[in-house]
């Protein structure tokens, strides 16, 4: 075919068109490819900071373990920091969660006080906050979302009540009770000794001789058993541990004075971790109250649905048992921690 001079200028305008079409097209995707950023199928769901207060226990070693498993299963990017017992190592990386970015910061408080500032610092970045294990101590509630963790109280009002039936069982007519406490003004150590005392408050036999700061760890309920024995030996009737680390080093300590502990004392233990359990079964311990930490599926859910816009409850607890000597537990399943 013969084109003419027209025919050719209309040809080059239809190419010209085209290039035009083609151009705009791949800009378009460009953009579009630009503006999906989390909607990739690779991204996380959600970027999640996580601030641990230490690994003082086989309890926290097991809520870790979980939150990292549950992160991982619930396609969430975690960033775990462990402060080592140290509140200032935790202000410091909430700080780096803030400079981050990251869509939620979650953390278990090792005290209550002193969390405001660094907090409000969250806040005014748009970044909602998650208490796990235990709370703080603020006037200003708007500080964080929510808190996801055991009822201490009621984990101490259990613990007490177990104490009047074993001394109704005994037949005794007075009980003299001393108390290895958590950490001090952490949350955990507050509630548990506020339900035990409250659980016997009305019973005249029960007396609390003295009560010491074990710090949740071994070593430290190892050293507060060698300081009571030491002052009040065989007067010691009962032992309210605030967590099995503590009890399991108060043990050796009570059978190197020359007791059997779970018969000469009742010994009542917090967290029901394995170890502990197995020494239930033993008969050296008499009865261990649970405290979770099996907490990471919740905080998954939380989290996401905090980044999605959602409301949250203001508390959430998970549901808790009580082991002793008066259950069969022959057929206990492992405890996972």
């Amino acid at each position: 075919m013969k084109f003419t001079k027209g025919n050719k200028s209309i040809r080059s305008k239809r190419s010209r068109a085209v290039l035009l079409t083609v151009c705009l097209l791949v800009i378009s995707g460009l953009i579009a490819g630009c503006s999906k950023g989390p909607e990739e199928p690779n991204a996380p769901k959600l970027l999640l900071g996580f601030s641990q207060l230490g690994s003082e226990s086989a309890w926290r070693i097991g809520n870790t373990r979980d939150i990292e498993e549950k992160a991982e299963s619930y396609g969430v990017s975690l960033m775990l920091e462990n402060a080592n017992q140290k509140q200032e190592n935790q202000i410091a990386a909430i700080r780096r969660f803030i400079a981050y970015k990251v869509d939620v910061i979650a953390f278990s408080p090792i005290v209550e006080e002193g969390w405001d500032n660094v907090l409000m610092e969250a806040k005014e970045a748009g970044i909602p906050v998650i208490l796990v294990d235990r709370d703080i101590s603020t006037e200003n509630k708007d500080l964080t979302k929510c808190l996801i963790g055991a009822d201490f109280y009621s984990e101490g009002l259990h613990a007490g009540e177990y104490l009047i039936r074993k001394a109704d069982s005994l037949g005794l007519e007075h009980v003299n009770i001393v108390e290895i406490t958590g950490t001090e003004d952490s949350t955990p150590m507050r509630q548990r000794q506020a339900g035990f005392m409250d659980a016997i408050k009305d019973d005249p036999r029960m007396e609390i001789i003295e009560s010491i700061n074990g710090d949740f760890l071994k070593s430290r309920g190892a050293e507060c058993m060698r300081e009571l024995l030491d002052k009040y030996g065989q007067d010691i009737d009962a032992v309210f541990s605030h967590n099995d680390e503590m009890t399991l080093g108060a043990l050796p300590e009570i059978e190197e004075a020359g007791f059997e502990p779970g018969k000469d004392m009742i010994i009542i233990s917090i967290d029901a971790g394995q170890e502990a359990i197995d020494v239930l079964k033993e008969g050296k311990i008499n009865c261990v109250v649970e405290c979770t930490p099996m907490l990471g599926s919740t905080l998954m859910e939380t989290a996401l649905k905090l980044k999605a816009g959602e409301e949250v409850d203001e508390l959430i607890h998970p549901k808790e048992k009580l082991f002793s000597d008066e259950q069969d537990l022959s057929a206990m399943e492992p405890r996972g921690y």
